[in-house]
């Protein structure tokens, strides 16, 4: 009995060996169809200028929109929303046309001297008094009259909108916060906002929220009460009574314009696990024409994580094809209005095509196609920042790192995962409204660059070699969370305090 034992043992560590084998080498078949001439030739056109930048709602985002669906339908993806390609959905573009306010004697220039960052809508210019308060501590409060007035606020080193909000709750009209440190800093704000003026603002529609909000530099602070950057800094934190309150006015007035647009994805239906999602996720959406007429094309940001889903998508189309369907089904998710506030992928997770909680992981690819500024003199540039892979689950890194190990052999960095990042990436990619839902996530990332919103991010200066690596190792990943027995536990938090 004993020998038959072992034999029968050594018989079934043997097939396992083989089944293990048989299953690298078809994984690796699939995988050696993502090559970088592809990707090459699926930038070139999604980043060229033609797109004008893809901006969300505009005519190259829905050019971008048709070059995906084409290229899923030609591959037999199925389109998920009642056979389309298409989720489409409405955003509002929201403009202030006329913003005025005025301090004593001086009367600010918007853009320039403020900048609005509240909400608003009056037919009618409000009169009230300007009055300090510094910090919004229960202390000040008790000892400032906030009730229907404007309220200066010095908020350096403070969370800004929770101190905003317990001023408004305190019965305030509105608020002039001070946020930066120096006029240069502030500069730099007041220039976004210009030119953002014209475009404006881009969210879901929402009822008016009367709460008038202007953001001034310190020194201008210091201006308006007649006082030095100092004096308001100690007036702040125990006395601001001293400081004497002045006559203001303001006017905000509202433009809204409905702004369609749509989430293009496309959908791998897999065998006896069918009913689990695997979703791959980019945004395909940049940031337009800049104000002075330049095309920014976003080759890197992000149609780098663009062309990687597609060549990621066709190679387990190409599988499926072939008799070698994954397990689970795949979600091929390219979302819009990413860079508006991560918009596309909050109306998905919103509204979601497949329940959320049959929706096993989340791989996220957003700029795969540049070398960041801490390996541009590295000798070994075969890297790859993942961000948040243990955040939720033990395992997903693992699984990335078996995988990167038998396959690719990158550096993966995770730099970005320390809880003290200041870059905070972790919350500020379309991978985040899936973790909100307690779904396992990895982003994949190669760092920022000089490039980075700028009309210099070419196709030129894609590393495409590199970028067929990385989308190879996602590709590996993907294959195995697809395929594997179990999915991925959820025994983490999104809190980067509890880890």
């Amino acid at each position: 009995m004993k020998r038959n034992y072992f034999v029968a043992s050594a018989l079934g560590l043997l097939l396992s060996l083989q089944v293990s084998a048989q299953q690298t080498s078809i994984v690796e078949k699939y995988a050696s169809t993502i090559k970088d001439s592809d990707l090459k030739e699926y930038l070139t056109y999604l980043a060229s200028d033609e797109l004008e930048g893809r901006e969300t709602g505009k005519k190259g985002q829905k050019l971008a929109a048709e070059f995906l669906s084409k290229f899923y339908q030609e591959n037999g993806l199925e389109g998920p929303v009642d056979g389309s390609y298409y989720q489409k959905f409405n955003l509002v573009t929201v403009k202030w046309k006329n913003v005025e306010l005025r301090v004593g004697k001086q009367n600010l220039i918007n853009n320039e001297d403020f900048v609005f960052i509240g909400d608003g809508d009056m037919k009618k210019r409000t009169k009230t008094d300007l009055v300090y308060l510094g910090l919004a501590s229960d202390e000040n409060l008790a000892k400032v009259d906030v009730q229907d007035k404007l309220v200066g606020l010095w908020s350096i080193g403070q969370r800004a909108g929770d101190q905003i909000n317990k001023i408004m709750d305190a019965g305030a009209a509105g608020v002039v916060v001070v946020t930066m440190e120096g006029q240069a800093n502030f500069d730099r704000i007041a220039n976004r906002y210009k030119s953002l003026s014209n475009s404006g603002r881009m969210g879901f529609d929402k009822p008016t929220d009367q709460k008038p909000v202007f953001m001034v530099s310190s020194e201008k602070m210091a201006s308006l009460f007649g006082k030095t950057i100092e004096e308001l800094k100690e007036a702040a934190k125990s006395n601001p009574e001293s400081i004497a309150s002045q006559k203001a006015r303001y006017k905000v007035e509202k433009a809204k314009e409905i702004v369609d647009t749509e989430n293009v994805m496309a959908f791998l239906e897999g065998t006896d696990k069918k009913d689990e999602i695997l979703v791959i996720s980019s945004h395909y959406d940049h940031v337009g024409i800049n104000s002075k007429g330049e095309i920014n094309n976003g080759a890197d940001d992000d149609g780098s994580g663009t062309v990687s889903v597609m060549e990621i998508a066709q190679a387990f189309a190409t599988a499926a094809k072939e008799g070698h369907k994954p397990r689970r089904s795949v979600l091929f998710l390219n979302v819009t209005g990413e860079e508006k506030g991560l918009l596309g992928s909050e109306y998905y997770t919103d509204n979601p095509v497949f329940p959320l909680e049959n929706t096993v992981n989340n791989l996220n690819i957003d700029m795969v196609g540049r070398i960041g500024y801490e390996y541009q003199d590295a000798e070994n540039q075969d890297y790859v920042y993942v961000i948040g892979s243990e955040m939720l689950s033990s395992h997903l890194k693992k699984i990335l790192e078996y995988n990167n190990i038998t396959h690719t052999n990158l550096i993966l960095d995770y730099k970005y995962d320390a809880p003290d990042d200041p870059n905070r990436f972790y919350y500020r990619s379309d991978h985040y409204n899936f973790a909100k839902h307690n779904i396992p996530v990895a982003f994949f990332f190669n760092g920022v660059h000089d490039d980075y919103h700028q009309p210099s991010d070419i196709v030129e200066k894609i590393e495409f070699e590199l970028m067929e690596k990385r989308a190879k190792l996602i590709y590996y990943t993907a294959w195995d969370l697809a395929n594997r027995e179990n999915r991925t536990p959820v025994d983490g938090s999104n809190d980067r305090g509890e880890r």
